[in-house]
């Protein structure tokens, strides 16, 4: 079982402390139940400035493999096989609502995954409605993206979230069209010999350099309105952004690059 506690050396930190590895009747538990799924009444994350946003993109580790540079989307796929037909211009690429996901031709398991993104400059809609988008380790488990600077929705689908599943410590939101990032550590689920889950996924996430995430436990993929329990997988699957199919949902992607972090 999990406990959080707060600390007072940085905004929104918080400390994981873990009794041991869980097994998998305990993968519910990382999950705070005093709440429902997606519960409006849930106390919105406090609200934090992280600065600036940067004119251009966060230096590339030498290790790292790009996957998008803001011109060259062949990393990248849509589901079916075909060329990515999303927007590519002005370096950025740009959702293109109706056109589907895409999915990274390569796959992956533990990554270090960075990614910077901005939503329309002139926001429409309001609350999940207002651009909406996804980044989903291993194609399941989602990272929220969405226009949460002064756009209240429940806490655990604002950017930052875990959809479904933990909302970020905090807001670190910057305002629409101005870029921000999201550094993500990934650690996968692990399965025995037989499928079953013995290790949840974990994950840790800097929104614009203010820790949102610190080695959170997810209790299965990924779903609306509900907590699927895990299934066996492969140990390494692609990573998807989300076409969310709205007109407000054009989000802007500008550079996007994995280290890969499995221990060989």
């Amino acid at each position: 079982m999990l406990r959080y506690v707060t600390g007072p050396v940085l905004t929104g930190l918080m400390v994981l402390l873990a009794t041991g590895p869980a097994a998998a009747s305990d993968f519910g538990r990382s999950v705070d139940d005093e709440w429902e799924i997606h519960d409006p009444d849930r106390p919105q994350p406090s609200v934090v400035d992280p600065g600036s946003a940067p004119e251009v993109p966060r230096p590339v580790p030498s290790d790292a493999m790009v996957l998008f540079d803001g011109s060259d989307a062949s990393a990248w796929e849509h589901r079916n096989g075909d060329e990515v037909s999303w927007k590519i211009e002005d370096g950025y690429m740009e959702v293109v609502p109706g056109t589907g996901d895409i999915v990274t031709t390569d796959a992956f398991g533990d990554v270090q995954l960075y990614v910077e993104w901005a939503t329309p400059e002139t926001p429409a809609g309001d609350g999940q409605a207002r651009a909406n988008s996804g980044i989903f380790l291993m194609d399941r488990y989602e990272v929220q993206l969405l226009d949460s600077y002064n756009n209240p929705t429940y806490p655990d689908g604002q950017a930052a979230a875990v959809y479904g599943q933990h909302p970020p410590l905090v807001n670190a939101s910057r305002a629409p069209g101005d870029w921000q990032s999201f550094d993500i550590i990934w650690t996968r689920p692990r399965f025995d010999d037989n499928g079953a889950p013995i290790e949840p996924a974990r994950v840790t996430v800097f929104h614009n350099g203010v820790l949102v995430h610190h080695e959170v436990e997810l209790t299965g993929p990924t779903a609306h309105q509900s907590r699927p329990p895990y299934e066996f997988h492969p140990d390494r699957l692609p990573i998807r952004l989300q076409d969310h199919r709205g007109e407000a949902d054009k989000i802007r992607f500008r550079s996007i690059w994995v280290r890969n972090l499995e221990k060989h």
